[in-house]
């Protein structure tokens, strides 16, 4: 079975953000990895893709068997997205954070 993603507003603002996150330190270094935040995004998207095809392996997030989380790895650390299943074929991500950040949910 194949889900279709679809990412709500607040998700494609939080991907804007975390890019602008990554790459303004880089860019305020000399020498700083301006590919940083690319590879970054890529993460994301690649994270996101699995989702595809097995949403229901990440853990749950409260109280709803519909409502999960997936990590994904980005150097010592990574990312979080808060999705939901919403059906059949429809997954919808509506955040995706730092995995050091506390306000996802």
């Amino acid at each position: 079975m194949s889900y279709r993603g679809r990412l709500t507003r607040e998700a494609h603002a939080d991907l804007k953000r975390l890019f602008d996150f990554v790459i303004e330190p880089e860019l305020a270094r000399e020498g700083g990895d301006l590919s940083l935040a690319a590879q970054a995004l890529e993460a994301i998207r690649a994270g996101l893709a699995t989702l595809q095809t097995s949403p229901f392996t990440c853990r749950k997030a409260g109280s709803s068997p519909f409502h999960r989380e997936l990590i994904i790895p980005f150097g010592q650390s990574g990312y979080v997205a808060l999705f939901e299943i919403e059906g059949p074929s429809s997954v919808l991500i509506m955040v995706v954070r730092h995995q050091l950040e506390d306000d996802y949910h």
